[in-house]
């Protein structure tokens, strides 16, 4: 006789997400009371630094090893500082995994332990990997060092490492313990960083959020010149709109085949896969955008308008939206990849009007061919905006 039972295991996840700065002065407690809301200590403690970061402020260990000595009842170090790999080099093998598993073993560390991961989106993701897998999972503590990590990738349940040529191609889902955002910390970074993370911004704002967008060009003249405080304004905000998504879209896992904030993402991952990552995840998603963005309107989904917004505001800020790889770029096996990726059926977001898009799950390749060559006559010299 057959029997079927059905095992019902409700989860609720929750996760503090701390906007601050200097995190690592001893005088800021939140570091401190983020690994006491786990209870008292002193808890173990290890740390995964971008190597890249720690070459622009060679002072960070120094002022980590001095905030855990000042706040000793909260944590002990269980090992000196790993200094890993930074950007896409993270994710390209399994080196930086394998490191930060071996700090989770030498170290001793836990299910009750703590690592904290202090860097961009890719040594986050790798390290992040490292933590849900070690133990099946080691606490974690984000603390992201780029503007990408700290409005999109850092505030996410995803984590993962390349292989086989794609993006992403093995992770996990795995909520982070916290995340500390430490705005502070981005002033290491090259102009080109951190004007790159404004186009997940732009992205979000064109998608969801009018009144953010309407904010955005509002800020434009200071966020072109890179003012510290109008970087920090959008950065947070375009973090509380993926925040918001994540909790509030039905879909936190991602079980389904729809990823609604992945506008533009298809061209813009296979635009780094093209160029081995030199061109930065920030602006392959201002190509992407432009690109999907002047398809909406060509496809009659987006009125005039609205194309004109988009792509207006990435000039005023500065983001190019044309990268020579895009013409040589095969759309329909580069979508046929996002198809993959995605798990299951196509979806692709697409603009109706600033704030608001539709799902579509096919590609009309002579249109979307149209729009690259709309962006290509932009991207020439003296070449006209779309």
């Amino acid at each position: 006789m057959t029997q079927t039972f059905t095992q019902r295991i409700a989860l609720d996840f929750a996760f503090p997400v701390v906007f601050t700065r200097h995190a690592l002065d001893p005088a800021n407690p939140v570091l401190a009371e983020t690994l006491l809301a786990a209870g008292p200590g002193p808890h173990r403690l290890a740390v995964v630094v971008d190597g890249g970061l720690a070459a622009a402020d060679p002072g960070l260990p120094g002022r980590l090893d001095t905030y855990v000595r000042a706040h000793a009842d909260a944590a002990v170090l269980a090992a000196p500082p790993l200094l890993v790999a930074g950007g896409e080099r993270a994710k390209a093998d399994f080196a930086v995994l394998e490191a930060v598993w071996r700090l989770t073993f030498e170290a001793r560390l836990c299910r009750q332990s703590f690592l904290l991961a202090i860097g961009g989106g890719a040594v986050l993701d790798a390290a992040g990997f490292a933590a849900a897998t070690a133990h099946r999972g080691v606490r974690l503590v984000r603390m992201p060092s780029t503007a990408l990590g700290q409005n999109d990738a850092g505030v996410g349940v995803k984590n993962g490492v390349n292989a086989f040529g794609r993006k992403n191609y093995l992770g996990t889902f795995a909520p982070p313990y916290a995340v500390i955002n430490d705005h502070a910390l981005l002033a290491s970074l090259p102009e080109r960083d951190r004007r790159a993370g404004l186009a997940e911004a732009v992205k979000v704002a064109a998608l969801r959020d009018a009144a953010f967008f309407a904010r955005l060009v509002e800020l434009a003249p200071r966020l072109a010149v890179l003012d510290d405080d109008a970087l920090e304004e959008a950065d947070r905000r375009c973090a509380l709109a993926h925040l918001a998504h994540i909790a509030g879209g039905g879909d936190p896992f991602e079980f389904g085949s729809a990823r609604p904030l992945d506008f533009g993402h298809w061209a813009a991952h296979a635009l780094e896969e093209a160029t081995g990552g030199a061109l930065r995840h920030g602006e392959a998603v201002a190509v992407g955008l432009a690109l999907d963005t002047v398809y909406s309107g060509l496809v009659g989904l987006a009125d005039a308008a609205t194309v004109e917004a988009v792509l207006s505001l990435c000039r005023a800020l500065r983001l190019a939206v044309w990268h020579p790889a895009l013409d040589g770029l095969a759309m329909p096996a580069a979508v046929e990849a996002f198809r993959e990726h995605l798990g299951g059926r196509l979806h692709l977001s697409l603009l109706t009007g600033i704030g608001c898009r539709v799902e579509v799950h096919e590609v009309d390749f002579a249109r979307m061919g149209q729009a690259r060559d709309r962006l290509r006559r932009a991207g020439a010299p003296g070449g006209r905006q779309p």
